[in-house]
């Protein structure tokens, strides 16, 4: 990895239809094999941490996911190569504090 500064971005990830969280499970194992793939094709990506979104039946509808990374490219050639979906890619803005903060 390089020491160029990297980029926070939040990935909206709709999956439709929705998936048991055994089968959101097995794509995570995908996104971790895919960060080393990445990572030794030479690009700068970490992963944060993730949301899971559920419907009422407790099927997984999406995820936000939390990543670092030297381009919205690398993004994209992570989820290409797990095989998971990207629906939106945002920059991370800065976190806003709660009445109770």
């Amino acid at each position: 990895m390089s020491d160029q500064e990297l980029t926070d971005y939040l990935i909206l990830r709709e999956i439709d239809p929705p998936v048991t969280h055994a089968e959101r499970e097995r794509a995570s194992e995908r996104s971790t094999a895919a960060l080393e793939t990445v990572r030794d094709e030479g690009a700068d990506i970490d992963w944060v941490q993730s949301e899971i979104m559920t419907n009422e039946d407790d099927m997984v509808i999406g995820t936000f996911c939390h990543f670092r990374a030297d381009s919205e490219e690398t993004l994209y050639d992570h989820a290409d190569c797990a095989g998971i979906p990207v629906s939106r890619v945002f920059h991370r803005g800065p976190f806003v504090d709660g009445p109770d903060q």
